[in-house]
């Protein structure tokens, strides 16, 4: 099946520390950081509002309703914020496992399917990619989405190994479907769209016509639907106009239309890839020859055709998208981790000296390149954060550097050094990722709002319960969770227009509209940006600053 060497010089022990050291840099560091604008803020808020309210049915998002997305991390945060408590890491938490998992499932699915090598260097692959490793430690839907389509394509995989029992076949390719569930529950159709397209161009390229009877679709589509529907159902019972913008509006048009305002040139996932796969490009292209050359298993079946169609379609499915984000392609990571991991045991000594030498100069030029740091800023943010954010940079950098020379060194010894050699490669883009994304709590701190949240507490605390709290044609993402306060819109919708649409009551639709109402108003709160404060304050609108920074302005009415 795999002419990739089976053996390595490690042990079951060996493994269990190589595991438990790599949790140590994933999860502890989850902290660190302030929580970030927009996913971040908002996904953490959502969560608290659906603790403190205990509606898990109807998705909030500054008291307005939104369903943009379905609700499975927002309960999984919810969750984690019942259990420990409301904070930066325990927002994280679920991207941070759904990643983690993702990489020891990865590991897990190469040993079995191919050998115990090819999983390994799998494992080394992914958790090293700056992709993985950067989007699992940010609180965004895409690292669980692809962590429940990952589960998929591996339960596939593990399904169709040639003289698996079949209670085993039915038991993997019914965690297949469960997870394809958990995937649509996670955000939205695309978890079932892209697996299903996958499976049916795979079967025409392959012409593997005989894997349609492996799939249990009957027993699998009860447990889909059983896993999926119930939430669809519950929503729209309470909310008759959930199912047209879910399924129209934010399914449909969001890729079919501009209208998210998130554009991109066809090439941008070619970019998003080539750095998210740095440590690995030179290797990249001999993995996908090496892939394209593996025969199929006994029973016709082909996991490496699979996956790179799979790889293909997704990558080509959201370049054509008129929406773009950079975490899109995500779920791609998985199986190119898989197919680089594959190859790399073939690599022979001196081509991997020559990979490790390149990247260590790479290191060098990189340091080069960021002296510019010390020349930049702007007004929000100072030239002081860039300096600092620097040293940061340049202790990534120098990190990365000596592990890099380490491995060379390892890779000078006997042909058993190929794996000490690409673990420690693999080490050293883990940490400078850790490292540098570490070091962004500079920028983080400001554009979080947290720094100036204790004074806004202390103010809300002084005011009656029911004292109004206006976000004046402004949305920030972060503050709200920061001081445990939802705000009323004032005519900024931003992404609450559809919440506003169905509830408009709870929002102010201009400016001019909300001056008489601030004036008349005994006690109120207001959040503004420091250009929105001076006109205000030209107009002679009364305005007492609570607190301020050079992003926002929070204001108070003025007691006589």
């Amino acid at each position: 099946m795999n002419d990739t060497p089976s053996r390595l010089p490690l042990n079951r022990t060996t493994i269990l520390l190589l595991v438990i050291a790599l949790a140590v840099i994933w999860f502890v560091p989850l902290g660190w950081r302030h929580l970030i604008p927009s996913d971040e803020g908002r996904y953490a808020e959502m969560a608290r509002e659906m603790l403190v309210t205990g509606d898990w049915i109807t998705p909030r998002y500054n008291a307005y309703k939104y369903f943009e997305k379905p609700p499975l991390q927002t309960w999984a945060n919810a969750l984690t914020f019942a259990w420990f408590g409301i904070g930066e890491w325990q927002a994280r938490l679920y991207t941070a496992l759904t990643g983690f998992a993702g990489v020891l499932l990865i590991g897990f699915t190469g040993a079995r399917v191919f050998n115990a090598a090819t999983g390994v260097f799998a494992a080394v692959v992914l958790a090293s990619s700056p992709y993985w490793n950067l989007m699992g430690h940010f609180n965004t839907l895409d690292m669980g989405l692809s962590f429940w389509m990952e589960l998929t394509l591996c339960a596939l995989l593990l399904a169709q190994r040639p003289n698996l029992p079949s209670s085993s076949a039915r038991l993997w390719m019914w965690v297949c479907w469960i997870s394809m569930a958990l995937a649509v529950l996670s955000k939205g159709l695309i978890g079932v769209i892209l697996p299903g397209a996958v499976l049916v161009i795979y079967t025409l390229v392959a012409r593997d016509w005989a894997l349609w009877k492996r799939l249990y679709l009957v027993s699998g589509l009860i447990l889909f639907f059983a896993v999926a529907t119930p939430w669809f159902v519950l929503v729209q019972q309470r909310n008759p106009e959930f199912l047209n913008f879910f399924f129209i509006v934010q399914q449909f048009d969001r890729y079919l239309t501009p209208e998210q305002n998130r554009p991109g040139p066809i090439y941008y996932f070619a970019a998003v890839m080539l750095v998210g796969f740095l440590p690995w490009l030179s290797v990249a292209v001999q993995s996908v020859r090496h892939a394209l050359r593996m025969p199929r298993q006994p029973n016709g079946f082909s996991p490496a055709l699979v996956m790179l169609v799979w790889s293909t379609f997704i990558f080509v499915f959201f370049s054509v998208s008129h929406s773009k984000l950079v975490s899109y392609t995500l779920p791609i990571a998985p199986p190119l981790a898989l197919l680089i991991g594959m190859y790399l045991p073939l690599v022979p000594r001196a081509t991997f000296r020559r990979h490790l030498a390149g990247y260590a100069v790479f290191f060098v030029v990189a340091a080069f390149g960021a002296m510019f740091l010390y020349w930049a800023g702007d007004a929000r943010n100072p030239n002081a954060l860039y300096r600092e954010f620097q040293l940061w940079v340049y202790a990534a950098l120098g990190v990365a550097f000596v592990l890099t020379l380490v491995a060379l060194w390892i890779n000078r010894r006997s042909r058993a050094g190929i794996f000490g050699a690409t673990a420690t490669f693999g080490l050293a883009w883990l940490l400078f990722g850790t490292i540098g994304g570490t070091g962004h709590e500079v920028f983080g701190r400001l554009s979080s709002g947290a720094p100036i949240a204790p004074a806004i507490k202390a103010a809300i605390a002084k005011l009656p319960p029911d004292t109004p709290f206006y976000s004046v044609d402004v949305l920030d993402h972060t503050l709200p969770f920061y001081i445990d306060h939802t705000m009323i819109m004032v005519q900024h919708a931003d992404e609450l227009a559809f919440g506003i649409s169905v509830e408009p009551q709870k929002w102010v639709p201009t400016v001019e509209a909300w001056i008489p109402r601030w004036e008349a108003d005994r006690y109120a709160l207001a959040l503004m940006s420091p250009a929105r404060y001076d006109q205000l304050l030209a107009q002679h609108v009364p305005m007492q600053v609570v607190v301020r920074d050079p992003r926002r302005v929070i204001v108070e009415k003025p007691q006589p």
